[in-house]
């Protein structure tokens, strides 16, 4: 799998991932490069005309990573909503960067900061902000 999907994501996450990449410490952490890459590549649409099935910001969606077999329903935050509900994945982690703007269905490889790729599958958005009315969140 060398293409990548399609990815879209809102303008008003893409300007808080932005204002965040630029707020953090250069080379501070692992993968950061890769998910400005993904900004750098997205669709950018306006938050009311996200479709239903994206994963934007704040949405909780269901995904298997190959290497495990394992099926997880975890919910999309920024590091600042971050706690020890185990429920939650950080757009910073590895997994969560390679979640943003995926559809129901998407499947993408993405560098671990070991080396190596992981591969995400998008089962479903069991939920989503846009979906829901909430655009300025």
């Amino acid at each position: 799998m060398n293409k990548k999907p399609e990815i879209i994501i809102s303008s008003l996450d893409s300007d808080r991932l932005y204002a965040l990449i630029e707020a953090l410490p250069a080379n501070s952490l692992p993968g950061i490069s890769a998910l400005e890459e993904e900004l750098d590549r997205a669709k950018i649409v306006d938050s009311k005309d996200i479709p239903p099935t994206i994963v934007t910001m704040n949405s909780t969606v269901k995904f298997s990573v190959e290497s495990s077999k394992e099926e997880s329903e975890l919910t999309l935050v920024y590091p600042k909503d971050m706690d020890s509900n185990s429920n939650k994945i950080s757009i910073l982690a590895p997994v969560g960067s390679a979640l943003l703007g995926l559809s129901q269905g998407d499947e993408i490889e993405w560098p671990k900061p070991g080396g190596g790729l992981i591969k995400v599958t998008i089962k479903e958005v069991t939920y989503q902000p846009e979906r829901a009315g909430e655009f300025h969140r």
